[in-house]
């Protein structure tokens, strides 16, 4: 039998090969990233700071090819997304951590939701298909897309939240239990604000697997070429908002990035890698985001 200076030996043996093993396992994925990154700036280097490339329609000649339709699309896409997801997930996780109660059928909506944060992407196309175009006769639209996007990252910003909340010590609401607080009082005043950065990381890195989904969209018949743009949600008439842009056609830029691939000449492979690049960095700026968010919401609550 090993005597305990020779067990603390071991122990401390094992930490560190696990930890070389965890490093390793973070370089593969990081050096991965980067050669992935770098082959994509090394074929589409040239058109990366051009400003027409984003200030052009999509094209069939490459030399005048550009994302504006594609870029625009994709950032409309994520304003309806994040104002559907956002409010419905956040309320709908605290309602799951904080309301209800405990029995079977919460176990059983709880096991479900979990589930669905794994299933592919274009099972949540096909429920789109059927139920908002087929089923209610809507048309193919930003507003079908941003739903359908929704829908997939519904359960991420769920999950997010209950687990934002989780973190929260339970001695919080007991303090405030215990000063006469409602229920509704500690979640508003205490929980949600304390959660805040945990909720915000979560709800942007769903908006960044968002971003670079394509079969969802495609499967809800987004085009694959367009050269318009949406009507502009902000008119100089009254009453100066307007929502027909919802209803407008759209392109994103996964699809965009698919159209180029598929074709034969080399040129608009190029364009392609350019686009993937932008996406990368967009997904990037997100990722950015959520943790300068995170880090300024701890240090206002800890001050």
């Amino acid at each position: 039998m090993a005597s305990i200076p020779e067990l603390i030996v071991r122990l401390k043996r094992q930490d560190r090969w696990f930890a070389v093993l965890g490093l390793a396992c973070t370089l593969v994925g990081l050096v991965t990233l980067l050669i992935l990154l770098a082959g994509l700036i090394r074929d589409g280097h040239h058109r990366l700071f051009d400003p027409a490339f984003y200030a052009s329609f999509p094209s069939a000649r490459a030399a005048r090819a550009g994302i504006l339709s594609p870029l625009v699309g994709s950032i409309l896409l994520a304003f309806v997304t994040i104002l559907l997801a956002v409010p419905l997930g956040v309320a709908a996780g605290v309602y799951l951590e904080e309301y209800a109660p405990r029995n079977i059928w919460t176990t059983l909506i709880e096991i479900n939701i979990a589930n669905l944060a794994g299933v592919p992407s274009i099972i949540f196309g096909l429920l789109a298909l059927g139920a908002l175009i087929y089923g209610l006769h809507l048309d193919r639209s930003l507003l079908v897309g941003g739903i359908t996007l929704a829908l997939l990252i519904l359960p991420i910003v769920i999950v997010t939240t209950r687990e934002a909340l989780r973190a929260i010590p339970q001695g919080i609401r007991e303090a405030a239990y215990a000063l006469g607080a409602t229920k509704w009082q500690v979640v508003r005043h205490h929980l949600i604000p304390y959660s805040l950065g945990g909720i915000a990381t979560g709800t942007i890195i769903a908006m960044s697997r968002a971003l670079g989904e394509s079969a969802p969209l495609m499967t809800i018949g987004a085009l694959t070429f367009i050269t318009f743009l949406p009507p502009p949600p902000i008119r100089s008439q009254p009453p100066f908002v307007n929502f027909q842009w919802l209803n407008s056609e759209f392109t994103a830029m996964p699809i965009q990035m698919f159209n180029w691939i598929s074709r034969p000449q080399a040129e608009f492979s190029a364009l392609a890698a350019t686009a993937g690049v932008v996406l990368i960095l967009m997904t990037l700026s997100l990722n950015a985001v959520a943790i300068i968010l995170r880090y300024r919401l701890r240090k206002r609550i800890k001050w």
